[in-house]
C-alpha cells in the first residue's frame, strides 16, 4: 500500500465510484435522477479532497484498490471545506434530500466514539479485480497503519455480504441503525 498523490485523485475517484454504483448507503444521499452515476462521482471526488485535507488516502501496490481514512478530530471547518460542502449539496444530494443526508451525518457522529478515530470512510477495489485479495490485503495493511497511529478503525456498512469479510478481520458490529436500508456500525480495537 502506498499514500496517493493528489495527481492519483481521478484514478481513485473512477474505482470508488465503479465499486459503491450499487451501494445502499450512497444511492440513499444521492439525487436518483438521470444523473445518479455522475452524483456518486461528485461524492467520491469530495470525499477524496476531505481525507487527503483531513486523513489519508491509500493506493494498493498494483493501482487497483484504494481507501480513504478520516480522522475526524483533525478536520477543521475552513472556506474550503465550507465550499466543498456546497459543491456536493449541488451536485449530489440535491436541495430535496439535504435534511435526509443532514439527518444520517448526525446519527453517525453521535454514534462514533469521541476519541481519536481511524475513520476507514470507503475502501474500494475496482470490479474487475474483485474476489481475487487485493481487497483484504488493503484491509490487512489499513490495520497495521491504524497501530501505528494508535487509533482504533471505526467503519459503516450497509452491505450485508461483508459483514464476514470486516468480521474475518477482527471487526465487531457496536450498532445498527435503519434508515430506509440497516447500517451497520463497526470497530476494530488496536489489540
Amino acid at each position: 500500500m502506498k499514500k496517493a498523490e493528489y495527481n492519483d485523485k481521478d484514478l481513485i475517484v473512477d474505482i470508488l465510484t465503479k465499486s459503491f454504483e450499487t451501494n445502499q448507503s450512497v444511492n440513499y444521499i444521492v439525487k436518483q435522477d438521470s444523473k445518479r452515476l455522475s452524483r456518486i462521482k461528485a461524492l467520491m471526488d469530495y470525499s477524496f479532497e476531505v481525507c487527503y485535507s483531513f486523513g489519508d488516502v491509500f493506493l494498493s501496490d498494483d493501482n487497483k484498490a484504494c481507501a480513504l481514512v478520516l480522522y475526524p478530530d483533525k478536520k477543521k471547518t475552513t472556506i474550503r471545506s465550507i465550499l466543498l460542502d456546497v459543491k456536493l449539496i449541488l451536485s449530489c444530494v440535491g436541495l430535496g434530500n439535504i435534511k435526509k443526508t443532514m439527518t444520517r451525518e448526525t446519527m453517525i457522529k453521535k454514534i462514533q466514539p469521541k476519541e481519536s478515530i481511524y475513520y476507514l470512510w470507503f475502501i474500494g477495489v475496482d470490479p474487475a479485480n474483485q474476489n481475487m485479495g487485493i481487497g483484504s490485503e488493503l484491509l490487512k495493511e489499513l490495520i497495521e497503519d491504524s497501530k501505528l497511529n494508535e487509533r482504533p478503525i471505526f467503519l459503516e456498512t450497509s452491505t450485508l455480504k461483508n459483514l464476514p469479510w470486516y468480521k474475518k478481520f477482527g471487526f465487531n458490529v457496536y450498532h445498527e441503525a435503519e434508515l430506509s436500508y440497516k447500517l451497520f456500525f463497526l470497530n476494530r480495537s488496536l489489540t
